[in-house]
């Protein structure tokens, strides 16, 4: 069955928190109800503990989650450190000094193997964890099927063709295609050296893009100034709102402040320019497809029954 509904978005949100069928696929809503029934409160807490001691750590969960599952499906398989049989994703040239969160999905981890132990797997732990990272920062809330099971290797190969703000937006829109997905799921914070050439050198001219906002530009070319040390700064895709999960991205892109070229560059197609302006307008119908993308996403090429296996260090196979 399809977990996705096309009612208006005051029914949808409804019926996505309280009437979902238990059901979805292979996965189940009810799935740890006996087994691990703290599992949720236990998730939020520490999610929300991250989020007190650093801000940015909500768009890093929720990025950390989508190269998991845009990376031979959902199975964790991002949260596996290199060994001596395979290498693992967190050096891929999408992923190395830009993926974070590790961390929080560990304190996670160790937690739950004490209150139910070798019971919730990690790729459950980071759906849950990206959902409750985009409630807790006011976005919208859905219903997580679960029920995953663990990769047991990785793919550095398959995390380098990760959708790229460098690629054309039509290649990008065929990765997401592909997974069945749209461009509105990305929303995330990105390092300096995917969108210094629009501050310093666009195209090979030596100058700055001009589309872009010069307010913005300021802003940007002093967090990023143009030299090789201020490639791991971050900076947010959404500079009005940063901490907070809201539809002001959209209306950005409107005035010419979108960050990435890949960004700006819905506006030049006229299906997204329609869905951005609609987005900027309304933001419930924004929660509801995000919604209802994050869960697509989070289906993606799953493990589940006796596949893969449940780690009890999200680092390492068993």
């Amino acid at each position: 069955m399809e977990c996705t509904n096309n009612k208006h978005p005051f029914v949808f949100l409804f019926s996505l928190v309280f009437l979902t069928p238990l059901v979805c696929s292979q996965l189940y809503y009810n799935f740890y109800d006996s087994t691990c029934p703290n599992l949720t409160r236990i998730v939020r807490y520490n999610v929300l503990s991250a989020m007190n001691n650093d801000t940015r750590i909500a768009a890093s969960l929720l990025r950390l989650h989508f190269h998991d599952c845009f990376v031979n499906g959902c199975d964790g398989s991002v949260l596996l450190d290199t060994t001596s049989t395979f290498t693992g994703e967190k050096n891929a040239l999408p992923n190395k000094n830009s993926v974070r969160g590790f961390e929080v999905i560990d304190t996670i981890k160790s937690a739950l193997e004490k209150a139910c132990p070798a019971t919730v797997s990690c790729a459950d732990i980071l759906t849950l964890a990206a959902r409750e990272a985009v409630f807790l920062s006011k976005g919208p809330f859905w219903v997580v099927p679960l029920g995953r099971r663990d990769g047991t290797t990785a793919s550095e190969s398959e995390a380098n063709n990760l959708p790229s703000p460098f690629d054309p937006l039509e290649n990008i829109t065929a990765k997401f295609v592909a997974k069945g997905l749209e461009l509105k799921d990305v929303a995330v914070l990105l390092e300096c050296f995917t969108f210094k050439a629009r501050l310093f050198n666009f195209g090979g001219s030596g100058k700055s893009d001009p589309t872009l906002d010069g307010s913005l530009l300021q802003n940007l070319q002093n967090l990023c100034p143009n030299q090789a040390s201020s490639d791991t700064n971050l900076a947010p895709l959404d500079p009005v709102t940063t901490n907070t999960f809201d539809n002001i991205y959209y209306r950005n892109l409107l005035n010419n402040s979108g960050l990435l070229l890949s960004d700006q560059a819905l506006m030049g197609d006229n299906t997204t320019a329609s869905l951005v302006n609609m987005y900027s307008k309304w933001p419930l119908l924004f929660f509801r497809d995000f919604a209802v993308s994050m869960e697509k996403m989070g289906r993606i090429s799953v493990l589940t029954g006796q596949q893969g296996q449940v780690r009890t260090n999200c680092r390492f196979v068993n």
